[in-house]
Parts: structure tokens; sequence; C-alpha cells
């Protein structure tokens, strides 16, 4: 993987791909960035990510994934997206911090555009208005929510509840007090403590993980 600017959002993205196991070429112009990051990646690498010959020389068109972490400045951004394209690398993410930025990665052929600030507000925003413990959001209005269960399941077969029918949504997955995540089935029963992830469309897991 090669992660291109290594400012607060590259510089993060690229360490957790490293703890996760993944190897990381990380590049940025500015030499002090890269001197304080170096020994912490697999390679580290000084250079203007905008000049596709310089990239060229780093063998960037030999990756299949790369992150485009450039966010404040519009034109290295958009320069390095499409020398990326050029070079025919065939997964790229890139960071947006407007709608108008995110919509010219697009047009220039840039695979994946995240707007994580943006992202975050709206995730922040649901997770404070109720009792969801977390919350991830899909494209096509789909979210799976972390809550604990409301009192109408305690004590409960899921298979004997009205979730489905009358909430319209589905319990995914349980953990109980000391224990993981594990899947749930129609003779899951949910006791005081246990907490639940529940998948549906946005409103309905919002509805239900207000529910008491």
């Amino acid at each position: 993987m090669v992660v291109l600017g290594l400012g607060r959002f590259g510089k993060s993205l690229a360490l957790e791909l490293m703890a996760q196991g993944t190897e990381v070429l990380g590049i940025d112009a500015d030499e002090a960035v890269v001197q304080k990051i170096a020994n912490r990646l697999t390679h580290a690498a000084i250079a203007d990510t905008t000049d596709e010959e310089s990239l060229r020389q780093l063998s960037v068109h030999d990756f299949d994934r790369a992150v485009v972490g450039i966010g404040s400045d519009l034109e290295a951004s958009l320069l390095t997206a499409s020398a990326l394209i050029s070079m025919g690398v065939t997964n790229v993410w890139a960071k947006a911090i407007s709608n108008a930025h995110a919509k010219i990665l697009s047009q220039i052929g840039v695979h994946h555009v995240v707007r994580p600030e943006h992202d975050m507000g709206k995730r922040v925003a649901h997770l404070v208005r109720g009792r969801m413990l977390d919350y991830i959001e899909f494209d096509d209005g789909y979210a799976m929510v972390k809550t604990t269960p409301p009192a109408f399941l305690l004590g409960k077969r899921l298979g004997e509840t009205t979730t489905r029918t009358e909430h319209r949504v589905t319990v995914v997955a349980i953990k109980q007090p000391g224990s993981g995540f594990t899947y749930a089935t129609a003779d899951t029963v949910i006791a005081p403590g246990d907490t639940i992830i529940v998948s549906g469309q946005i409103r309905d897991a919002e509805r239900f993980s207000e529910l008491t």
C-alpha cells in the first residue's frame, strides 16, 4: 500500500495499516514530516507527489492500492490523484474536504472518495442523539447500530419478539458481559447487561436504539 501525503490523516492511516500487518510506502514532500515517521513505516520517501516521474522512480505504479491523504492543498490533491490514475493504479482512494473536491476527484477517476471530517461529524451527530454506543451508516440508507437492548427484548427468544415485524430491524449479534460478540439466532435470549448490534434502514435503527 502507498500513502501519499503524511499529514494527520495520512499518518494516522499509514500507522493503522502497519499495525494491521500491511506494508506501507509513505510519501510526502516535507522532509521533516517524513523523518518523523520513517522508522515506523516499511518505507518512507521525500518526493513531490504531483510529479508522475518522481512517483515512477519510487515504483508507485507497481502498487495496486494507493491513498491520497492530501486535503487542504486542492491542487496537489488533484494532481497526485491524476498521476496515480495515469499510471494505472487500479484502486485509488482519496481524501476530500468538500463536496466540490469530492466531485472533481470522482470525475478524474478516483475509485473511492472519503470525507473523514464530514463522515465523523455525521456519525457523532447520530451517537449523541440517543443510546447508541456505535453507529455505521452505508450508502444505500442502511445502518448497523450497537446499543443496549430495550426492556421488551429481555428474557425472550429473539424469534418470539417483534423486532422485525414491528420495528423493522434485525438483531444480528449479541455480546454478554465478559465475552465477545456472537451471532444472534432465533433462539438467542437477551439478558440485562448484554449489548446488541441491530441492522436496518437508518431511521428504523435509530428509533429502535431510542427504545427503553
